[in-house]
């Protein structure tokens, strides 16, 4: 399935590392924005470039899925990230995919002949290689679904249907499973050749067809989700395939399309996401040269739940030691007994005013003159 051509995306990319500042890396956010809803500003072709750091990036996540984003995040930042969201607090797509590629370089100018990219309206640099936390209420309020499981097993039929899913073709081998070549369009008409017997480049395969296996469970859980919590979803992940084709020499034939692979693997996936979400979710490619201090990921999701929801967690953990049966028969013996004394307490009222004396009383005529 094709991405459709109405998507706006928001490219930043950093291309100038300032020598005085040590530990930045050099990388390009994209923001991908809705088919059917706009949640992205569109900028003007005039708009000089501007910078992002990682934690603006957290905090774009934060407001995208709509919460709040980070007391600390600066005047300037909010003012930054206003140029790129849209300021309506009730237009917010609830869910959001980010994944983090490892080892792209070059690819402002790969990204001009992808589906996914070439109508972008956004260049803009990226600074800083820092690990960011990115805040979220409650689990209640935001679900959390990770892509970075690795398929450990994998069957002919299941690279077939990946291949299939790209707009590929795959050719098993006659003798030996799993061992076949895939054959692969780019966006210029070119096709690339990947042949699974090749250790590197079987596991860059492995990784574009774990990533697509993981979202497609996403989809499953939000379609659970959906019938009863309706949460916001954030769907995080980290490819590191390029990374690995470029610190292998032997892959040099492969290498060198790797980037164009992934971006169109990229496309199928993100637009397999915009249909089961229904247009309710932006993308979030962050792509950088290395990993901050070449090890983890650059965003962590910590859950800071609030002060209602630790009395609630108090409560409970107190609670411990009771059962459910005895906390109902607390309450239904407490119900029987208010319910009875009310019952008492009326009909006593009722027999007192049936079977008073029909007298004058002293207090009630004390102010009336009788005659």
């Amino acid at each position: 399935m094709e991405f459709p051509v109405s998507v706006i995306c928001t490219l930043l990319f950093f291309s100038v590392l300032s020598p005085q500042v040590r530990g930045e890396a050099s990388g390009s956010v994209f923001f991908v924005d809705s088919s059917t809803h706009q949640f992205l500003r569109a900028r003007s072709s005039n708009h000089e470039n501007p910078s992002i750091l990682p934690q603006e990036v957290g905090a774009a996540v934060s407001i995208l899925l709509g919460f709040a984003p980070p007391s600390t995040l600066s005047a300037s930042s909010s003012s930054k990230l206003n140029e790129v969201l849209i300021p309506d607090p009730f237009n917010r797509p609830r869910a959001v995919f980010l994944l983090e590629v490892n080892g792209i370089k070059g690819l402002e100018s790969i990204a001009q002949d992808n589906a996914l990219f070439s109508k972008s309206s956004w260049d803009a640099s990226f600074i800083g290689s820092d690990k960011v936390d990115i805040q979220l209420p409650g689990e209640n309020d935001a679900s959390v679904f990770s892509l970075d499981e690795q398929l450990e097993y994998f069957t002919d039929k299941e690279i077939s249907e990946f291949s299939s899913l790209i707009g590929g073709s795959y050719a098993p081998d006659a003798v030996e499973p799993v061992n076949g070549v895939l054959t692969i369009p780019l966006a210029n008409g070119a096709l690339v050749n990947v042949h699974m017997s090749k250790k590197v480049e079987r596991m860059f395969v492995i990784g574009l067809l774990s990533l697509a296996q993981n979202v497609k469970r996403a989809i499953q859980m939000h379609h659970q989700l959906q019938s009863t919590l309706s949460p916001a979803e954030l769907l995080t992940g980290c490819f590191n395939g390029i990374k690995v084709l470029q610190e292998q020499g032997e892959a040099e034939s492969i290498a060198q399309h790797g980037v164009e692979l992934l971006l169109v693997s990229l496309t199928k996936i993100f637009g397999s996401l915009q249909e089961a979400y229904k247009g309710q979710i932006v993308g979030i490619i962050f792509c950088q040269t290395a990993t901050p201090q070449e090890s983890g990921k650059t965003f962590n999701v910590i859950f800071t739940p609030s002060d209602y929801h630790k009395v609630r967690m108090l409560e409970e953990a107190n609670a411990l030691n009771t059962t459910f049966a005895e906390v109902a028969l607390v309450r239904l013996t407490l119900a029987w007994i208010t319910g009875i004394l009310l019952l008492v307490s009326t009909l006593m009222g009722t027999c007192y005013l049936l079977y008073m004396p029909i007298t004058r009383d002293t207090l009630l005529y004390s102010n009336v003159k009788l005659d």
